[in-house]
């Protein structure tokens, strides 16, 4: 591993100045992701700053009857929040079906949003990958690509977005919070956090250096009953071959955003009045390119809408 500096920062503005030094600077909180990376030496920063005692580890109601969840509230914390049980059900489950009890106990909120993706490639510094190392071209699209992406991808490019947190929070139209480093804040909705790779592929979300994300905004929930599907190659600690976040109102329309299948958290708001499952696989996989190994991922995913909205539609 290479060597690096290492501070402790005692507040959030803090925490942004020191990271907007011109070195490679990591924020690092749980650390089940920073970590794997830097012992694999695909990442390599210059320094970490520890940003555990800066506080943002809370949920608070906010007046219009939706959530605000800090930044370091841990995954295993954030399932078993007795308000997000009841009006965010799908969000617990989404987090309960994510990693192992272990890793969500320390994951955190802002932590979950920004990881990186779980490409073999992208992992193995022996191959050559536009995401880890911009030009040298990407060995997932010839190689074996089971767990890629079907949506959003380029040529650059094919890797999925790992997390199922964020597939619930891209349904239920969260927004987050940052601060930068000269003092400022920005409100950003998650639709718009993460960028697909185009010819950029190692450019992941819109923060800049030494933005860092301070919280989380739910918005009241949207009527109807909330369902989370993960379909993956055993029944824990594996990411999601196909996932499914959804709402399903009381008249059958549904509401869907879904994980494995995009270069990052998707969703195709065209298709939310829909109620027939053939249609909405449609609009969903409007555009879908398999790339071999992966070609399975379009008729799992209509399966599994079909199947989403077989269940709901039951109870």
């Amino acid at each position: 591993m290479k060597s690096f500096t290492f501070s402790r920062a005692t507040n959030a503005n803090a925490a942004t100045h020191a990271a907007s030094n011109g070195h490679d600077t990591k924020f690092i909180a749980g650390g089940t992701n920073l970590l794997d990376l830097m012992k694999l030496q695909v990442e390599g920063p210059d320094a970490l700053i520890d940003i555990n005692h800066i506080g943002l580890d809370s949920i608070e109601d906010t007046p219009d009857g939706g959530l605000e969840i800090g930044a370091l509230v841990r995954n295993a914390d954030l399932a078993a929040d007795a308000r997000v049980r009841k009006i965010y059900p799908v969000l617990s489950r989404a987090l309960l079906a994510g990693a192992s009890p272990q890793l969500r106990n320390k994951a955190t909120t802002g932590g979950n949003l920004l990881q990186r993706t779980r490409c073999y490639y992208f992992y193995d510094t022996t191959k050559p990958c536009n995401k880890r190392a911009p030009g040298s071209g990407c060995a997932a699209l010839a190689g074996f690509n089971r767990i890629h992406a079907v949506l959003g991808t380029s040529e650059s490019c094919i890797a999925s977005h790992p997390s199922d947190m964020a597939i619930a929070m891209r349904l239920l139209d969260a927004t987050v919070e940052t601060l930068k480093p000269d003092g400022s804040t920005a409100a950003i909705a998650i639709a718009d956090l993460h960028k697909l790779p185009g010819e950029t592929p190692e450019q992941e979300t819109i923060l800049e250096r030494g933005e860092l994300i301070t919280k989380v905004i739910l918005p009241p929930p949207t009527p109807g009953k909330q369902v989370y599907r993960k379909v993956r190659d055993r029944a824990s600690y594996a990411f999601a071959l196909v996932s499914v976040a959804a709402i399903i109102d009381k008249n059958g329309a549904a509401k869907m955003a879904f994980g494995g299948i995009g270069a990052k958290p998707w969703r195709v708001e065209s298709a939310d009045d829909l109620h027939d499952a053939d249609e909405i696989a449609d609009a969903v996989l409007a555009g879908a390119i398999g790339h071999g190994s992966n070609d399975f991922k379009i008729p799992l995913t209509r399966r599994t809408i079909r199947a989403v909205l077989r269940d709901a539609r039951k109870g």
